[in-house]
């Protein structure tokens, strides 16, 4: 059963294009930094979720721990993510 080249072609130079053009998205993009007192805010986070409902909003915070190794003898990762959320819906007349 013979290859059909020209589809599978396409298909690489079409995903070929969208992974350079993110590489290049990726390495032209200025990084990002968060200030002391976000960093501050987000290391005082509890572990777990919290909801918080006040007049006209609800909030949430929530923060996950693990530590993780990769392989049986490798090195050992400590992954820690934090969330903070605000919802407001407000009604305009």
């Amino acid at each position: 059963m013979a290859l059909q080249i020209p589809p599978m072609a396409f298909l690489a130079l079409k995903y070929g294009a969208v992974a350079a053009a993110g590489f290049t998205a990726a390495r032209l993009a200025p990084r990002g930094r968060f200030p002391q007192a976000v960093e501050a805010e987000m290391d005082a986070t509890p572990n777990g979720l919290r909801f918080r409902k006040a007049h006209g909003q609800l909030s949430a915070a929530g923060r996950i721990t693990r530590d993780w190794r990769a392989g049986r003898f490798g090195p050992k990762f400590r992954i820690d993510g934090t969330a903070l959320a605000r919802l407001r819906i407000r009604r305009l007349t």
